[in-house]
């Protein structure tokens, strides 16, 4: 029962507590986090910049940590097994971002759909950031890609080519 008082206190504390979960020009958020995806999962982290009042501007990098070995067999017989390697496991992207905290009119609320460019995929992703603090909060996103660069045959093509889930902290600069 303890345990339940103390959550319900910290969540209570947080809510009333929250501040602005975007400020637009001059803003600077930086999450860092769990990204979870099929066939592997690792870390993520991101920076946004802000241009204007609803616009920001960032990167976004993933490393996978844990991955799945994959078994592959060709045509002419030759089988065998293999784990990816560090350009394999790693992506790095631009993004833009359509910050609607001031829309929706809830200024904890960061919530935000957006467009990347990065080195495996030009994809999409939505995401929502909510601060308790001035300078932390929590956020999630999820990520999808819309064209993919790369051909087939790769075997870990489809690592850093498919839809990701993240959470995590964010912070405030």
């Amino acid at each position: 029962m303890k345990k339940v008082i103390t959550l319900v206190f910290l969540v209570t504390f947080g809510f009333v507590n929250a501040q602005e979960a975007f400020k637009g020009k001059g803003d600077i958020k930086v999450n860092v986090g769990a990204n979870l995806q099929d066939g592997g999962s690792g870390i993520q982290g991101s920076v946004d910049f802000g241009l204007g009042e609803n616009f920001s501007f960032g990167f976004v990098s993933n490393y996978l940590l844990g991955v799945d070995t994959y078994y592959y067999s060709f045509p002419n017989g030759a089988s065998g097994t293999a784990k990816p390697d560090f350009g394999d496991r790693f992506d790095a992207k631009a993004r833009i971002n359509a910050n609607l905290s001031s829309v929706i009119g809830v200024k904890e609320l960061d919530v935000y759909p957006g467009l990347s460019l990065g080195l495996r995929n030009f994809g999409g992703h939505v995401g929502g950031r909510y601060f308790f603090t001035e300078g932390f909060g929590v956020f999630t996103e999820i990520g999808f890609p819309i064209a993919k660069y790369s051909s087939s045959d790769d075997r870990f093509y489809h690592l850093n080519n498919q839809a990701t889930f993240s959470l995590g902290a964010s912070f405030n600069l």
